[in-house]
């Protein structure tokens, strides 16, 4: 998410500065917050001021597109939302840089191809106009009327070349600002994580990455894109990372050596990984230093919010439990029930007896719960949880029972005993982890 940014540099600039860097000396990167959720935007605001770095925040297709997402935003509200929150916390425009991951036809896979691209397009020219410079093409998904739910990587290439054109076109009639920065690729995890439960994902091989660079450099250059091509800062790779429902499959360096010394001379990019939640930190470390300089981050940073709402939820009833003067939140409850009756966002992914489901429900890695934060039986309770705790300063017996880390926290006098802010640093733990990986203070 976070990089230092000189005075006279735009974030698009610094970050191709940083990829420089990387390059030459496999030191520094960026991650990337791809999420919508508000709180966790509230804290990556919030650590990006802790690091004096630029706010980098991406949304992808599902969440936010011109149809509204599934978050109901179009790309131009999402980019007020984020910038007027920055902006309220004295973050200036320059140091927000906004991202569109897997901009593509996933949204409309069900549809004929020809429209599915079509509406892609439309897609990327709002995120444009709405001051996106970070574009993730992503044509990799099958359409309806593609053979055998098949697509070949020169229809990939293809597809995503049209996108980059409606890219540029739309940034042309635009009055200033720095130009589109594209990452492309064709072994694209899914949007929203694993599906099925099963062995390691394969690395990529070198062959397949030549490959594709030379597939996407020729349907650029059909187009006139040359001016685009230089601007391919990042090649999504699989550097055989993933999670599951219960399951991380953790970064082994030893089998993406040869992809990170034949790292492509031309254009001048580096590998973008996807998936990387729940890595250790000593992993997205050596994946930084392996090339893989763009980190995405989204499920965990939902994870760690949900992880702090369930631990507030039991303090309350510690504090609380029978009571006649409080009514007690529901928080649990009603997003179980929001999920039950609306299954459409977790079925696919979580298996097994009800018992096991319900669980997967909660605590997955997958975190599907995260689509339904935002309820309003959801929201409501969420209300009712901060209200019984707002005039409460946390007992420090009750922290350490249920955020040790944030105990500390306090008995140090780093954060103050009070649940708005507790949601906030829990989420930035895990924020605090990529910044260090990427080193976003340059020490």
């Amino acid at each position: 998410m976070s990089l230092k940014l000189p005075k006279n540099l735009d974030s698009g600039s610094y970050l191709q500065q940083i990829i420089k860097r990387n390059r030459d000396s496999h030191t520094g990167g960026v991650y990337a917050v791809c999420s919508a959720h508000p709180w966790v935007i509230d804290a990556s605001i919030q650590q990006s001021i802790d690091d004096d770095s630029v706010l980098h925040v991406e949304s992808t297709s599902s969440q936010v597109n011109q149809e509204g997402g599934y978050t109901g935003q179009t790309p131009q509200q999402f980019a007020d939302f984020i910038h007027t929150n920055a902006q309220r916390s004295g973050i200036s425009s320059d140091r927000v840089l906004l991202g569109g991951d897997h901009l593509g036809p996933y949204p409309w896979r069900r549809e004929k191809s020809s429209i599915a691209l079509e509406k892609a397009c439309q897609l990327v020219h709002a995120c444009i106009l709405a001051g996106y410079r970070k574009i993730h093409l992503d044509a990799s998904m099958a359409c309806a009327d593609d053979d055998h739910g098949l697509v070949d990587e020169s229809t990939i290439a293809h597809r995503a070349a049209i996108l980059a054109e409606t890219a540029e076109k739309a940034f042309a009639g635009l009055a200033a600002g720095s130009a589109p920065l594209y990452v492309i690729g064709t072994e694209v995890p899914a949007p929203g994580g694993e599906v099925k439960p099963g062995e390691p994902p394969t690395v990529t091989t070198v062959d397949h990455v030549q490959h594709t660079l030379e597939v996407f450099q020729s349907e650029f250059a059909k187009r006139g894109l040359s001016g685009a091509w230089e601007r391919v800062i990042g090649l999504v790779v699989q550097p055989g990372v993933e999670f599951g429902d219960d399951a991380v499959f953790d970064y082994d360096r030893t089998k993406v050596e040869t992809l990170t010394e034949k790292l492509p001379d031309h254009p001048a990019l580096v590998y973008e990984a996807h998936s990387t939640d729940y890595q250790s930190p000593h992993a997205l470390e050596q994946m930084v230093k392996d090339h893989f300089a763009i980190l995405k981050v989204g499920p965990w940073l939902t994870f760690a919010f949900r992880e702090a709402i369930f631990g507030l939820t039991a303090i309350e009833r510690e504090l609380f439990d029978g009571s006649k003067s409080i009514t007690l939140s529901q928080v649990r409850d009603a997003l179980e029930n929001e999920m039950f009756l609306h299954p459409n966002y977790w079925h696919s992914y979580y298996h097994g007896s009800e018992s096991q489901q319900r669980l997967s429900r909660a605590y997955s890695y997958s975190d599907r719960c995260r689509y339904y934060w935002h309820k309003k039986g959801v929201q409501k309770e969420i209300g009712q949880l901060l209200n019984n705790l707002s005039d409460k300063k946390l007992l420090l017996t009750l922290m350490s029972q249920f955020f040790p880390l944030e105990y500390e926290a306090i008995r140090s006098g780093i954060l103050q005993a009070s649940a708005k802010e507790v949601i906030l640093f829990h989420i930035q733990t895990v924020l605090r982890i990529y910044a260090s990986a990427c080193n976003v203070k340059g020490e």
